[in-house]
């Protein structure tokens, strides 16, 4: 992965988790899930505005916005699933606010980078992976159509 790639937003995230020795990883991954921010009240109650995450074993739904060429994220994760929801979080803040060509330029491996292999299940990393993807698809779906 090249730094050229990786926003400013998204390589701060991975350099705070690669500077804690690995147990500490998870405590800040769970300090993100309780920083998912909440999804604006124009989608509350509105669950066709999402996107199920359906590679995520927890019920994880998106939304992408694209004003302006700039990308908004909003997710819903439950507070019983903290490891999905704290990459969720980690998502929404660090996709937020980028432009288009930005986002899509995120390389499609950064849950790996993050440094949470072994503190985290394979089938979590590919949960991360999955948003990701569906997020890229959804940018790319928004910008041809604005």
């Amino acid at each position: 992965m090249t730094e050229t790639t990786l926003p400013a937003s998204l390589a701060e995230i991975r350099d705070e988790f690669l500077e804690l020795p690995e147990p500490e990883r998870l405590q800040l991954l769970l300090e993100f899930s309780n920083e998912l921010p909440a999804v604006p009240a124009r989608y509350e109650g509105h669950q066709e505005l999402f996107e199920q995450v359906l590679e995520c074993q927890s019920p994880v739904f998106i939304a992408i916005e694209v004003d302006d060429d700039r990308v908004a994220m909003f997710a819903t994760a439950p507070r019983e699933a903290p490891t999905t929801r704290g990459f969720a979080s980690i998502l929404v803040q660090g996709l937020s606010g980028l432009t288009v060509d930005e986002a899509l330029a995120v390389p499609d491996d950064y849950p790996d980078s993050i440094g949470l292999r072994r503190a985290v299940s394979p089938l979590r990393l590919s949960g991360m992976t999955g948003m990701l993807a569906r997020a890229k698809r959804q940018i790319r779906a928004k910008r041809h159509s604005s």
